[in-house]
């Protein structure tokens, strides 16, 4: 057994996976690249899509760091899957400039594959294949030699701890083991780039967080991860950057923390028997920096410390003669910089 399969992050070890970097590195010194900031392993410049008369993608720019766990999230429609169907060679590029690790998507969309792997949303396992078969037909496919074949599929079980399952068939696996196989699939070809699109959709909580201990390490081992998620709370704990994209364009990208932290010192939910009404009585307050309309009501961001700002709200809309039905204070969250920039909740958009 390989050094990293007997190396756990819940023992504390701070040292993961050696002996995957050291492979992961190897696989690294590869030729033949064109020239790309050193620090991205992915860069977008003025990508755009149509299908028909419909633009999908509008002028969309962005970059990827290498090592990082990059959030890209968006609406139902906002272009995300076409921009991702692109950057995975789904989609042939139409216009624009995109290079993943070093290569030129359009001109060499054969090494790009070679340099990624992906876990599909919707489950692409074989019901009737074992553990140890799906490994087995998948390094069969990419043409990887039987002894190295052989020791990859020991590995990357050992990573998500399927080793006592390799002979089981995966229909009787549980939806977090089968996402495990997925994870330890897409790994197999040692990717510099691995997509994630849902990777915790439809698992109970516990298993949600065990998923994000095994992005986390794959990540820490050196892979890039290129992760879309519809939970917020997700994108907040996992991510190094975010990036959300709506009508095509991308319209903001940064940290959680900055993005957070942009929407103000604190904010009010408030709802009422005539929003509207509402958000005409309270104009006049300095410290508002922004409201906007979503299925909870008026989502206010204060620019200071909400609960002095709060009875003064609630003082004029009363004096306005309109209803209370609720009021709540609390930090911004990821869902508020999502509603804040798109006017929409991603959880009820579905997507």
């Amino acid at each position: 057994m390989s050094n990293f399969a007997i190396i756990r992050i819940r023992r504390g070890e701070k040292k993961i996976w050696t002996f995957y970097m050291k492979v992961l590195l190897r696989a690294g010194r590869r030729t033949g690249r064109h020239l790309m900031r050193e620090d991205n392993i992915i860069e977008v410049r003025d990508l755009e899509h149509s299908f028909g008369e419909i633009q999908a993608v509008r002028s969309v720019s962005f970059s990827v760091r290498k090592g990082e766990i990059f959030s890209f999230l968006g609406p139902n429609g906002a272009g995300k899957s076409t921009t991702i169907n692109v950057l995975t060679t789904l989609l042939p590029i139409q216009k624009g400039t995109v290079r993943v690790a070093g290569y030129d998507l359009a001109r060499e969309p054969e090494r790009v594959r070679e340099s990624i792997g992906i876990v599909f949303q919707d489950e692409v396992l074989d019901r009737d294949l074992t553990v140890w078969e799906t490994m087995e037909f998948h390094g069969r496919l990419y043409s990887i030699p039987r002894d190295e074949r052989r020791q990859r599929i020991d590995d990357m079980l050992a990573v998500v701890e399927l080793e006592a399952k390799r002979d089981v068939r995966t229909k009787h696996l549980s939806g977090g083991m089968k996402r495990r196989l997925e994870i330890a699939r897409g790994l197999m070809t040692r990717p510099e780039v691995l997509f994630l699109d849902e990777p915790t959709q439809g698992l109970d909580p516990q298993t949600r967080l065990r998923m994000w201990d095994y992005i986390r390490q794959v990540n820490a081992a050196g892979t890039t991860i290129f992760l879309t998620t519809h939970y917020m709370d997700e994108a907040d704990m996992l991510s190094d950057r975010i990036s959300i994209i709506d009508h095509g364009r991308i319209v903001v990208t940064g940290t959680p923390e900055e993005l957070k932290d942009a929407l103000g010192e604190d904010v009010i939910y408030l709802e009422t028997v005539d929003d509207a009404r509402a958000e005409e009585a309270i104009q006049g307050i300095d410290e508002i920096r922004s409201i906007t309309e979503s299925p909870r009501g008026l989502s206010i961001t204060i620019s200071t410390d909400g609960s002095h700002c709060l009875p003064r709200i609630v003082e004029l809309v009363r004096g306005a003669g309109i209803d209370i039905v609720s009021a709540n204070l609390k930090k911004p969250t990821m869902d508020d910089v999502f509603v804040h920039y798109t006017g929409r909740e991603l959880r009820d958009m579905g997507g």
